[in-house]
């Protein structure tokens, strides 16, 4: 096991190394069974229930942890009436245990208690350092130095965080799968990193492990096939690749997406990358076209007049999650792959847990699935100049999907000339300036009812119009909810659709409805939630409190407690990140007052219905508080 920074160079982190040969004498490690120990010496962590609470502060180091997350840990059934008096002392404990010389270390304050620990003093906040400093090495185009950071990070892994503790409170499986999900991350830039340096042994002889238990993983299983590919294991990366497009196909209902079919290519060429000839046709690195890809058509044609400007600017494609922006992208780009005969590729540029891609990745996909021989510097200019330099003069179309914001676009738009770009975000990006918009609005009742009856089956709706039409309302007319909801439906055959109407009209239930498969709207509208900033969620929180998605300024302004002003900022900038819709313009009216009345905006429902989830959550713990 690598115990020591000895990547980090100086100047990077005042951590690790440096402070391990000033003297580290505590050192907590969780990435296993719960141990801590001082000056080498193992540490007596107490009773069970002392060891929880140690286990429940460790899940959120440095940063407060309520006395009600606590006490649910420790005694999630029925908390005795002494658990405060109890919970006080299991910390008071666990202070003079921790460090004895320094009480501060453990303390309560505003939110909480807090632990405070160095990176130096816990295996899961030297993990995260590793990691942050891998990243950054990537983003500054050094694979190799990355590669040795991310594995630094790995081997901390002992066995399943907490293992003695985990499956005793719902917080500490919770906090277990958070880890499991950072592992697989770092573990995926490992590979990656891994075979930007020409290493694929290393990865193909640890990522069968990986893959058996995470099959879905696209990310993952590109690198495996890679790495076998190129380490002379042609007949596995072959059977890899079949068998990961089947359990798509069988499990998600999905084809192999972009990175996994640049891997398969290469693997089916055996060759340097793909470079078309004259005449030729690059590579479609497309997801699929949906079959039964519904309305739109006005949307469609904006879009493709849009990119049929040769020279112009990127194509923005923006609206709230689960409007269908990648579909309609990926419907538009398998429409216009004609006109684009050096290649039409589509990537990500948001990992599954959200977090953004270094843009040297994307780009390094991208060149490669592209065919792209060039090496592309380390720096983000320079890298981007090389770039644009290769595109210059080919018929390309980039799909970037998922854009975060225009910093991670920069690198990776191409110059002015036939190569286009179509980019889906949930933002309106207003910093790109140039770019062609589109706002993707949801379905219209009609399409609405056309898309579920696609799914259900015309006779359904034709039999029971008012409840479909009651149906595709309480879905806010959103392709994604109505998928969840058809899916739903074409399992529950027997159930009339009124009966699954009512389901769907009731605040409490409507969103366990809307699931099928594992996923459903509610993991979509909790990934959004996650990614908004701070300020955006305390405004959802507040407008939770209005009875209806419709409201007006003043009716804002009372359940934000603030001015007129003050309300229009904090509206605007839910437009700005895609949660609210722009209002209508109203008619010139006279008065002030009276256009504030009519100026109407509306929430999306399902985000109304989540977003009074989050209230009463909070509210609870404030009253267990």
């Amino acid at each position: 096991m690598t115990d020591t920074f000895a990547e980090i160079r100086p100047g990077e982190a005042e951590t690790g190394a440096a402070r391990e040969h000033a003297g580290v004498r505590l050192r907590i490690d969780l990435l296993g069974p719960l141990r801590a120990t001082r000056d080498g010496l193992p540490l007596p962590l107490g009773p069970l229930k002392q060891r929880l609470v140690l286990a429940v502060l460790l899940t959120r180091p440095n940063a407060p942890v309520s006395l009600e997350e606590l006490t649910d840990a420790v005694w999630p059934d029925d908390p005795p009436r002494t658990a405060r008096k109890n919970l006080q002392v299991y910390v008071s404990t666990l202070r003079r245990i921790l460090d004895p010389d320094d009480l501060g270390r453990l303390h309560h304050g505003p939110g909480g208690y807090v632990l405070h620990l160095g990176a130096d003093e816990c295996d899961s906040l030297r993990f995260d350092e590793l990691a942050r400093l891998g990243d950054a090495e990537v983003r500054a185009g050094a694979p190799s130095r990355a590669a040795r950071l991310y594995r630094q990070a790995l081997d901390l892994w002992r066995h399943e965080p907490f293992a003695d503790l985990a499956g005793r409170a719902d917080v500490l499986r919770a906090a277990v799968e958070r880890r499991h999900v950072r592992r697989l991350a770092v573990y995926e830039a490992w590979a990656e990193a891994q075979l930007e340096t020409g290493e694929a042994a290393a990865v193909a002889d640890t990522v069968d492990e990986m893959a058996a238990r995470h099959p879905l993983r696209e990310r993952l299983r590109a690198a495996q096939i890679t790495a076998l590919h190129r380490a002379g294991r042609r007949t596995e990366a072959l059977a890899a690749y079949d068998d990961c497009r089947q359990q798509l196909s069988r499990e998600l209902g999905l084809e192999p997406g972009a990175a996994l079919q640049s891997a398969y290519r290469a693997l089916l060429a055996d060759a340097a990358p793909f470079r078309p000839r004259d005449g030729a046709t690059g590579p479609r690195l497309l997801p699929p076209d949906l079959g039964d890809f519904t309305g739109r058509a006005r949307e469609v044609a904006a879009v493709c007049a849009q990119l049929g400007r040769e020279g112009g600017p990127p194509v923005l494609l923006t609206g709230p999650p689960g409007v269908g922006k990648t579909a309609l992208a990926v419907h538009v780009a398998h429409r216009l792959a004609v006109h684009y005969p050096d290649g039409v590729v589509a990537t990500r540029l948001c990992a599954e847990d959200g977090s953004v891609r270094p843009w040297a990745s994307v780009l390094a996909e991208l060149a490669r699935a592209l065919g792209c021989t060039e090496r592309l510097p380390a720096g983000r200019e320079e890298a981007a100049i090389t770039w644009r330099s290769w595109l210059s003069g080919r018929r390309v179309l980039l799909v970037l999907d998922d854009a975060p914001d225009p910093a991670a676009l920069g690198p990776l738009l191409p110059p002015s000339g036939p190569t286009a770009a179509l980019v889906t975000s949930r933002s309106r990006l207003p910093c790109l300036e140039a770019a062609h918009r589109t706002e993707l609005p949801p379905l219209s009742p009609d399409e609405a009812l056309d898309l579920l009856g696609g799914i259900i089956g015309r006779s359904r709706p034709a039999a029971e119009p008012a409840a479909a039409a009651r149906i595709v309302a309480a879905t806010g007319l959103l392709p994604y909810a109505l998928r969840a909801a058809g899916n739903r439906l074409s399992v529950l055959r027997h159930m009339p659709l009124g009966q699954y109407a009512d389901r769907l009209e009731h605040p409490a239930e409507a969103l366990d409805e809307l699931a099928s498969g594992g996923a459903g709207v509610r993991t979509r509208l909790a990934d959004a939630w996650a990614r908004l900033p701070g300020p955006a969620r305390a405004t959802l929180h507040a407008l939770a409190a209005l009875p209806d998605p419709a409201f007006s300024l003043p009716a804002a302004a009372r359940a934000l407690g603030l001015e007129g002003r003050d309300t229009q900022r904090a509206l605007e900038h839910l437009i700005d990140v895609g949660v609210l819709a722009p209002p209508p313009c109203p008619d010139v009216i006279a008065h002030a007052s009276a256009a504030e009345e009519c100026v109407r905006y509306e929430l999306p429902w399902l985000t109304l219905l989540f977003a009074r989830e989050q209230r009463d959550r909070a509210s609870a713990r404030e009253t267990r508080c």
